[in-house]
């Protein structure tokens, strides 16, 4: 009987969301086990050599990185979520690695000190999706009708603007109908939804006091 998948998480981490949501996709059971990254435990430092989350524990063996997750998870269970066709594989992986890109321009965002950092940052992301805007099909998911691993690592991105929408429009993803279209689907799949917890916003507005945020002095919704 194969071991029973466990993944290293963090709450409020958009890299273990891909994980969790590729996992659900494919209906593979898994224990999914959260961690402070402010305080790592040992065992966990002896088994993520970049100290970072997700990690995939199979049986003895410690996977890290998600688009190394992602991978082996299409090797090795049901229901692939990347296209047959290895050019078209291909053309997901590379937006996949876009995607990383988009996350990295949220992080600095959410962390931004100031009005003029934001701006800079926000107008970084804007151009970002208006590229991705071209390339998004009219269809429910990025590249027609089915779910793919690219609707995964995209959807934690959006999860981000559920809560920048809620303190202020600053038109980041303003005249990009197809995109909007895609992240309402995204929002009402199963596996997204289930990828965290009923805190989230909270956790994220908390994160981003911690940070001291720009975005955080505009958040007439954030805890005293």
């Amino acid at each position: 009987m194969p071991a029973l998948l466990k993944l290293v998480s963090h709450n409020l981490c958009p890299y273990v969301q891909r994980a969790a949501i590729a996992l659900t996709e494919k209906g593979v059971p898994f224990e999914r086990i959260d961690i402070d990254l402010a305080s790592k435990p040992d065992w966990f430092l002896k088994i993520s050599p970049l100290g970072k989350t997700p990690v995939l524990q199979v049986g003895d063996t410690a996977i890290f990185e998600s688009a190394v997750i992602l991978e082996y998870l299409e090797e090795t269970q049901p229901k692939p979520l990347h296209p047959k066709d290895p050019l078209k594989r291909a053309e997901h992986r590379a937006w996949i690695e876009f995607s990383s890109a988009v996350l990295g321009d949220i992080w600095g965002l959410e962390t931004a000190a100031d009005e003029a950092a934001f701006r800079a940052k926000a107008k970084q992301l804007e151009a970002k999706f208006a590229r991705l805007e071209t390339r998004l099909v009219e269809s429910p998911w990025f590249d027609g009708d089915d779910f793919s691993l690219v609707d995964a690592v995209f959807a934690p991105a959006f999860r981000y603007f559920d809560v920048f929408d809620e303190i202020g429009n600053f038109g980041i993803l303003d005249d990009k109908p197809k995109i909007a279209a895609w992240r309402q689907q995204l929002a009402r799949r199963p596996s997204v939804v289930n990828a965290v917890g009923k805190d989230y916003p909270d956790l994220l507005r908390a994160f981003m006091r911690r940070h001291k945020a720009w975005l955080s002095q505009l958040d007439t919704k954030a805890a005293a």
